[in-house]
């Protein structure tokens, strides 16, 4: 059976490539275009539902897996930056605050779906201009909702993390695995072991 990811993003594969299943990666098609009326919940599900969707006649057999993740603060959503300015704006915002990190999954084959929306909280250090400064010369936020990256450089700024932090970096593990076995896939990974041992990345340093 054959497991497509509509991504083009290295954290979604990183994090799926834990399952040890085989899979494509493929850009799904069509662009993200946000409407004001959803909420952030239903935002990150439909851009992941559309994922899935859009790949539908390429591999009309496989079960393909969209995903999407924004950060809601005080509901308002944030995606990723359009430059370093928006990015450097953004992290003003978040600065000292905490939010939310909203993670969507849909999950489709032929007339069957999964999906799930899962949302972890992070708490933002207080740093400085010059420390914000200096990550955004990294570059390492261009790409990432929010414009940081739990799992590299923007750890940095991060105080502490409530929740799945794989859903925080892009995709939720368990609630994948839990999806590809009600389509009849045998996960073989051990998922409590994953969970339990935490090592990947900057897991471990959270609490």
């Amino acid at each position: 059976m054959t497991i497509v990811l509509a991504s083009t993003s290295p954290r979604r594969y990183q994090i799926l490539s834990l399952l040890n299943l085989p899979f494509l990666m493929v850009s799904p098609d069509g662009s993200e275009v946000a409407t004001e009326g959803r909420s952030p919940a239903q935002e990150a599900l439909y851009q992941a539902r559309r994922k899935a969707v859009s790949l539908a006649t390429r591999f009309p057999g496989a079960i393909r897996i969209g995903s999407d993740t924004l950060i809601s603060l005080d509901g308002a959503k944030i995606g990723k930056p359009k430059d370093v300015d928006d990015a450097g704006d953004i992290l003003r915002r978040l600065r000292g605050r905490a939010h939310e990190v909203v993670t969507a999954v849909a999950m489709v084959q032929g007339k069957r779906t999964f999906e799930i929306v899962e949302t972890a909280r992070i708490r933002m250090r207080e740093f400085s201009d010059q420390e914000r400064e200096a990550y955004l010369a990294t570059g390492d936020s261009l790409d990432k909702a929010g414009a940081y990256s739990v799992q590299g450089l923007g750890r940095s700024l991060i105080a502490g993390l409530d929740g799945d932090y794989l859903a925080v970096m892009g995709l939720p593990l368990r609630a994948v695995a839990d999806g590809l076995r009600q389509f009849g896939v045998d996960v073989p990974a051990d998922l409590d072991r994953l969970y339990r041992e935490r090592d990947f990345l900057n897991w471990r340093t959270f609490p």
